[in-house]
């Protein structure tokens, strides 16, 4: 398969380039070591989200055994039972009625009432790393930011918080390719531990209501509309991980890329009112969500290979995301780029349902750090997550308070992204 490994360091450094040659040889291609397929372009990408041929899981339709399939190990089941509650990881009818209940707490209204609350948070964070000259702005303003602004929808107390991101990383740690049973057993521990903190928050919340989304769900099911606690409880995680994952990484590949590319650096300071595209161009630019599975439930056809039922398809977003069928000069970080349908956040039913969220979350932290921060650089190389799927950075550690480095020079840094 060439330069596509990812596990190897270097692909993970920059895994665009081997992007371009898997969409240079073909529509689709089979992997073995996953037993997948491969789909690196946009166009085939972007029908298959829509396509109802495909599913995030079969056993609404198949047993395992019908669908070629072994059973996940009985150790692994709490894992298991959290996720495939969770509706991205259901299909209709149970994934349209999970959703419709959930989207209540995502409209276009709710959403943009949340916008002051993020903005001051977004603001006091950034504070923060002003005064003390700088920091790891994953671990400063990335991360606190969206786990927040999460967990005040859901109402789960500040007091409480501090497990929440570990438990995010060990659970999302099973979305990786080919896991190992060294991250099986934390995810494991993790869904343990977080289902059992959010049942304990369920029974609190049927004593005594709050203006929260858990409250919200427990009323609907009252008022008829069905929802199991695991329901419930998967509900809760699902958002929580999705309601942050993408957002953290986003910020901290984002920054990174400007850094890296100093003179859209300089135009994003000299004009901020390019951060509504800026966010949108870095999403493609460096996307924080690298592959989305999904199962073939009926035989399909790819520019004539037939992929059976039972077969697994790995939509490559990154790759998509850099097609040049679609996006002039993909390699190139531009922050002005006018038509921008990078698929970032999925598409068809199982679309982001936190986008405006998201969007505004990201919005927010980066207009604190051009206004607050205004001479913002980067302090240290970061290491990458040895993570495929789900991209990021161990840390980004900054300094703030003298004029930009020139360490941040495309010429002394490699520039990830490129082909």
């Amino acid at each position: 398969m060439g330069a596509f490994d990812p596990w190897d360091p270097a692909f993970l450094a920059d895994p665009y380039p081997a992007y371009a040659e898997l969409r240079a040889k073909g529509r689709v291609q089979y992997f073995e070591p996953t037993n997948q397929w491969l789909v690196p372009h946009h166009a085939d990408v972007s029908a298959l989200l829509r396509d109802r041929r495909l599913g995030r899981t079969y056993q609404h339709r198949f047993t395992h055994e019908d669908f070629g399939r072994t059973a996940p190990p009985a150790e692994h089941e709490p894992f298991h039972t959290l996720n495939d509650h969770g509706m991205l990881d259901l299909e209709p009818p149970d994934h349209t009625r999970i959703r419709r209940l959930v989207s209540k707490a995502f409209t276009p209204r709710t959403v943009e009432q949340l916008k002051p609350y993020v903005s001051q948070l977004a603001g006091e964070l950034v504070d923060r790393l002003v005064e003390a000259g700088g920091g790891d702005l994953l671990a400063d303003v990335a991360e606190p930011l969206p786990v927040a602004v999460i967990a005040e929808m859901l109402g789960i107390p500040e007091a409480d918080r501090a497990p929440l991101r570990p438990w995010s990383a060990d659970i999302c740690g099973m979305y990786e390719l080919n896991p190992s049973e060294d991250t099986a057993a934390k995810a494991v521990r993790a869904s343990v531990e977080f289902s059992e903190y959010l049942r304990e928050l369920i029974a609190a919340r049927r004593k005594e209501p709050g203006d929260d989304l858990i409250s919200g769900l427990i009323a609907a099911h009252d008022e008829g509309d069905r929802l199991t606690e695991q329901e419930m409880i998967s509900t809760a995680v699902l958002l929580l991980n999705a309601g942050h994952e993408a957002t953290v990484n986003s910020t901290v590949n984002g920054w990174y890329a400007l850094f890296r590319n100093p003179d859209q650096l300089e135009a994003l300071r000299a004009d901020h009112s390019l951060v509504p595209s800026a966010v949108e161009e870095l999403m493609r630019y460096d996307t924080p969500l690298q592959l989305f599975e999904r199962w073939v439930l009926d035989e399909i056809e790819i520019d004539g290979t037939v992929i059976p039922r039972g077969a697994e398809i790995a939509m490559l977003f990154g790759s998509a995301n850099h097609d040049p069928e679609v996006f002039t000069d993909p390699g190139d970080l531009d922050l002005t780029r006018k038509e921008n349908p990078h698929i970032s956040f999925s598409a068809g039913i199982h679309y982001c349902i936190g986008a405006p969220l998201a969007r505004i979350e990201l919005a927010a932290s980066m207009t604190a750090l051009l206004e607050r921060a205004p001479t913002l650089s980067l302090a240290a190389e970061p290491e990458r997550k040895p993570n495929f799927v789900i991209r990021g950075l161990e840390g980004l550690s900054v300094e703030v308070g003298r004029s930009p480095t020139r360490s941040a020079d495309r010429r002394a840094i490699p520039s990830e992204g490129r082909e």
